[in-house]
């Protein structure tokens, strides 16, 4: 990222793809691929050792890895122990590639005018109990799947956890029990600190009373599963009876007290950590704590005293800052507090402060809690040593829990949502579709139907402004998401064609960092779905060629959509451009959709407004200067709208309409082709006998 000084060309491309991020540079020498393949034989746990394999020729993937581990080791202050990592190396060849720009027009994770607003895909589904889920949930959302198997799979648990509520309901209470993150515990499990200080030895303590925490949830869970039937549920029952968390599990019991559990709170844990190793282990230990013992009841005696002393009610309260120190309420206070009170600090319900003699029993139990954590913590690094030989199936249990924290999720939208589990064919066809954020708790939401195939791949969409078009282009591509990731989709029915990629050109700014121009934001976009295109691909386009004359636009709007017909992808082009729709009587895969207006007259014919009605129907807009009618909504002088209609009418009459002239040939051609790829997709996905299917070729 950094080259004597200077930013490398790819600080410059990251910073221009996402602006706003945090980036940290590094020099290039760090960039070693040797370096980086030695760390990775290193540290690589030794069930994933054949990793080696598949990065050992991927040049850049080992360069970044070796600049990542360094630069983590020098933040954290701290190296990595050997065999302790879990390395995997996934390319995109399993999962659908969305870029930054799409996940962002589409509002997968964050919405685009409220950041902290709900109003986003993720929202949506996230009903995760665990930090795990919610991280995969997101990465899925951003990433899904288009592995047909893996979906399937995910479905049929999904199906088996609503269908059951009370495998549902279980599984749920198990889950909840993993509160912490086991991902962080892991991290903490295996980063070896450099040198030893009392946060570092807290953290250690901390690490093996959640470890306990954890492996005592284990057995729950996996009873929990054992009432699944789905091929993922056996599977991960099975993993779960893994020998290796029993042997955690008793090297865990030889050291650390059966009581010792993670609890919230600074003093409660702080309890659980002086008390976690067993006693009769450490004599020295034991007595340290017997100490600490009799300074916390003296601090209950002293606050007796003092309440006897000066007729308060007063009690003992504990801070990060303060530590013990004495507090009652501000209108219990008298007007003047006894000399002893000191350090006092008044808020608007109490008042708090110490005494000279609290203050050194403070003193006296910090230096005894850090005599016991270092004694403590003696034992426990051995214990961590022993349970890295055995964190492989530490790896597996986070994986499960956040796969089945995300499922649950899945499961628990679909019973709150009328939806339906989607088909994977070689066709898009939804009926009665909804947004699943415009839908989340709306009632008049109109629901639409989609269709593409590879006869009618191309879809162009017309209709007057604030009619639904962008809003049904956004549907239809958070719908392949959510269908990719294994999810119910809101709708009547559903198939989908797996995609390998999902590309959107939808609205129109300048970008004022770049110094772009709303055209060539819309180009650099539109180049960018060109170079990078497939047939697997769904591409959705809105409002094209708008940033320059309409000459233009519309000459450009037809070389483009020329060329993504010849690519296969399923396209669904939103454009104002009437001219667009002449390519129907050109190309047969091509299909004309609009969405309908009514125009009502009011107050004795003299107002006519529009009405919206959202519903999508067959060929393009009839409507002509919508535009001029939407503005009359907003109270513009009527004399103005009249000029206007005016100018447009002998634009028009100028213009004229020059239809594009198609013989009987291309007519008797697209015809043909039409009924042929009918043909063949009935053959890949009629559900028909023979007899039955030919019977309904010939009717």
């Amino acid at each position: 990222m950094c080259d004597g000084g200077n930013a490398a060309p790819v600080y410059k491309i990251v910073n221009e793809n996402f602006p706003g991020s945090n980036i940290t540079t590094i020099q290039r020498h760090y960039f070693n691929d040797h370096n980086g393949l030695d760390f990775i034989k290193r540290l690589v746990i030794e069930e994933n050792n054949s990793v080696v394999m598949a990065v050992k020729s991927k040049y850049y993937c080992l360069a970044a890895a070796s600049a990542l581990i360094k630069y983590v080791e020098f933040i954290e202050n701290m190296v990595y122990a050997q065999e302790s990592l879990r390395v995997v190396f996934q390319g995109g060849e399993r999962t659908t590639m969305i870029d930054a720009g799409t996940s962002s027009i589409l509002e997968l994770v964050v919405n685009l005018e409220n950041l902290k607003s709900s109003h986003s895909l993720f929202s949506v589904l996230n009903r995760t109990k665990t930090p795990g889920g919610t991280r995969l949930l997101r990465s899925n959302i951003l990433q899904p799947l288009n592995d047909r198997e893996t979906i399937q799979a995910r479905l049929d648990c999904v199906e088996e956890l609503t269908d059951s509520s009370e495998f549902f309901y279980g599984l749920q209470s198990a889950l909840e029990r993993f509160e912490i993150d086991i991902d962080h515990l892991i991290a903490s499990l295996v980063q070896i600190a450099k040198q030893d200080t009392d946060k570092i030895r807290e953290r250690r303590i901390n690490t093996a009373i959640l470890l306990k925490h954890v492996t005592d949830t284990v057995p729950a869970l996996c009873e929990s599963l054992s009432e699944g039937k789905c091929d993922l549920f056996q599977a991960y029952s099975a993993s779960l009876k893994d020998a290796r968390f029993c042997s955690v599990s008793d090297l865990l019991s030889n050291i650390l007290n059966e009581n010792c559990r993670y609890t919230k709170g600074l003093l409660n844990m702080r309890y659980q950590r002086c008390f976690a190793v067993k006693p009769g282990i450490s004599a020295v230990l034991d007595m340290s704590r017997r100490v600490y013992s009799e300074m916390i009841e003296d601090i209950g005696e002293l606050i007796e005293q003092l309440n006897g002393k000066y007729d308060l009610p007063l009690k003992s309260c504990h801070s990060s800052s303060r530590g013990f120190h004495v507090q009652m309420l501000t209108k219990d206070a008298p007007s003047k507090l006894p000399e002893d009170f000191i350090q006092i600090s008044k808020t608007r319900k109490t008042l708090s402060f110490t005494t000279q003699e609290l203050k050194t029993i403070n003193g006296n139990i910090i230096l005894q809690i850090k005599d016991i954590n270092m004694i403590t913590d003696a034992m426990i690094k051995h214990l961590n040593a022993s349970v890295r030989s055995n964190i492989g199936c530490l790896y597996n249990l986070s994986e499960i829990v956040s796969t089945l924290d995300m499922l649950l999720s899945f499961a628990h939208y679909r019973t709150t949502t009328e939806c339906v589990r989607p088909e994977f064919t070689d066709t898009l066809a939804i009926k009665n579709g909804r947004h699943p954020v415009l839908d989340n708790g709306r009632r008049c939401y109109v629901p639409s139907n989609v269709y593409a195939a590879e006869g009618k791949n191309f879809n162009i969409v017309t209709g007057p402004n604030m009619s639904g078009k962008t809003t049904y282009l956004k549907m239809i591509a958070q719908l392949q998401v959510m269908a990719q990731m294994g999810c119910f989709v809101p709708a009547e029915f559903a198939s989908f064609r797996v995609a390998s990629q999902i590309f959107s050109r939808v609205g129109s700014n300048d970008d004022m960092e770049t110094n772009s121009s709303t055209f060539m934001v819309e180009m650099k976009e539109v180049n960018y779905i060109i170079q990078n295109v497939t047939d697997t691909s769904v591409v959705i386009i809105d409002e094209l060629g708008r940033g320059t004359s309409s000459e233009e636009g519309v000459g450009l709007c037809w070389a483009i959509s020329e060329f993504l017909l010849s690519e296969k992808a399923f396209t669904f082009f939103a454009t104002h451009f009437i001219e667009l729709c002449r390519m129907e009587s050109i190309y047969p895969n091509i299909e004309n959709y609009h969405f309908e207006i009514k125009h009502v007259t009011c107050n004795q014919g003299r107002f006519r407004t529009v009405q919206f009605t959202y519903a999508l129907s067959r060929g393009f807009t009839r409507e002509v200067h919508y535009g001029l009618d939407l503005a009359e909504m907003f109270d513009l002088p009527p004399s103005l709208i009249q000029k206007a209609h005016v100018i447009a009418d002998e634009i028009d009459k100028r213009t004229g309409e020059a239809d594009a002239s198609v013989t009987d040939e291309q007519k008797a051609n697209n015809a043909a082709y039409k009924f042929a790829t009918r043909l063949l997709q009935v053959s890949r996905s009629s559900r028909l006998d023979d007899v039955a299917l030919v019977e309904y070729v010939r009717g």
